[in-house]
């Protein structure tokens, strides 16, 4: 199931939206023919069904919330690190080399049963006020914490590689989740 954007029309979720409120989804469900995108509806047998993608470690993480005026002391408050990328980052600080902190087994097994984690392509996305969902080729767009060094109104860069979707203009010293500009790699 594609992840649907509040707000945004019926047409438009089937499409790429990026009207709408901000949302965030699983890299592997999320995008429209991800590799865990379905699209029927197990109920009603509707062939297009839209969500916010499957459940995964991360699900409560959007570009909102806003956090204090004190980075990088109120990001530790606020239970994270600087330049933490939900869903891939370990609480230590640290990337993760593969799947197995998102989802139990890694997300995928072999056909013996035995665990094949991703090593790429994974993670928490996220959509809306002005940010595309899919990237054209099955991916989505990732989430990193960021700090803004001025003034950023919503759909600027934040940092190099990373834009405020989080519909409010920001301050000097304020962190967000912001949306990569740049799509994930394929999941492999």
């Amino acid at each position: 199931m594609p992840a649907g954007l509040p707000g945004t029309s019926y047409a438009d979720n089937f499409g790429n939206p990026q009207d709408g409120r901000f949302v965030i989804f699983d890299a592997l469900s999320g995008p429209k023919d991800s590799p865990f995108d379905m699209d029927i509806d197990p109920v009603t047998g509707d062939p297009n069904n839209t969500s916010t993608g499957a459940l995964s470690t991360g699900i409560g993480f959007g570009s909102p919330p806003i956090i204090g005026l004190t980075a990088p002391d109120s990001i530790k408050a606020a239970g994270f690190t600087d330049a933490y990328v939900p869903g891939v980052t370990k609480p230590d600080g640290t990337a993760s080399a593969n799947s197995s902190i998102m989802y139990i087994g890694g997300g995928r097994s072999d056909e013996f049963g035995v665990s094949d984690p991703y090593t790429a392509g994974w993670g928490i996305c996220g959509a809306g006020n002005g940010g595309s969902r899919d990237s054209g080729a099955n991916t989505g767009f990732g989430l990193q914490m960021v700090t803004a060094t001025g003034a950023v109104a919503n759909g600027a860069a934040v940092e190099a590689g990373f834009v405020n979707r989080s519909g409010v203009a920001l301050t000097t010293g304020q962190s967000v989740f912001g949306s990569a500009s740049v799509a994930m790699v394929a999941p492999s």
